[in-house]
């Protein structure tokens, strides 16, 4: 058994929903919620769980969000704090503050199998920010920023990755060169208020307290 891999999985469980942390094992009839569904992990998880109050979806909420992003309570409620001191709605603030996470760029671009592999290869320095080596995973993304893999990287790999799936699509705001495997911000991230399935006013409202 691989520990860590059990771990992330289990998760998902405990959110009751995917958060795909595993790349392309998430979509596989390997995925542990496909064959045990949302049954939460533990001796008790078939046991009917109570009703939670406001503050137990508030704080499912935020947990569902940190995990989905990985990041850690301290880097999500210091953009949180950040969010409050910028223009405009402080959930949409947040939400376009971690989007534009480097990792997270990287993995909607397709050049990783998931959010966790996107910080593997940032750390390691194979992702190039305007075409230079940039290792921290928690850059903020500029608009007209170009992202891509290096050379090696990409002729090594690049055939597993989610981009090479010639159905993939990145976000509208992100342009995409397949070819190149790099890709380019356009405009900030647009954002609903049930993004990625987060309900973004139960985190607004957790911090609020």
């Amino acid at each position: 058994m691989r520990p860590t891999l059990d771990k992330k999985c289990r998760l998902c469980r405990t959110e009751g929903v995917k958060l795909y942390l595993k790349g392309d094992r998430c979509f596989s009839a390997k995925c542990p919620f496909e064959r045990k569904g949302a049954i939460r992990p533990g001796m008790h998880g078939q046991k009917r769980a109570g009703k939670l109050t406001d503050y137990g979806l508030q704080l499912r909420a935020k947990q569902k969000a940190k995990r989905i992003y990985g990041v850690t309570e301290t880097v999500f409620k210091n953009y949180y704090l950040k969010a409050k001191k910028l223009k405009g709605q402080v959930g949409d603030n947040l939400m376009i503050l971690v989007e534009r996470r480097l990792d997270n760029i990287v993995y909607l671009a397709g050049l990783s199998l998931s959010r966790s592999h996107a910080r593997s290869l940032v750390s390691h320095k194979n992702i190039l920010v305007n075409n230079k080596v940039l290792n921290i995973p928690s850059y903020s993304v500029q608009v007209g920023d170009v992202i891509s893999l290096k050379d090696k990287i990409a002729k090594n790999i690049g055939d597993t990755l989610r981009v090479a799936d010639k159905d993939f699509q990145a976000p509208e705001w992100l342009d995409l060169n397949k070819g190149k495997y790099s890709v380019k911000l356009l405009a900030l991230p647009t954002i609903d208020s049930n993004h990625n399935g987060i309900d973004i006013n139960l985190i607004i409202e957790y911090y609020s307290r």
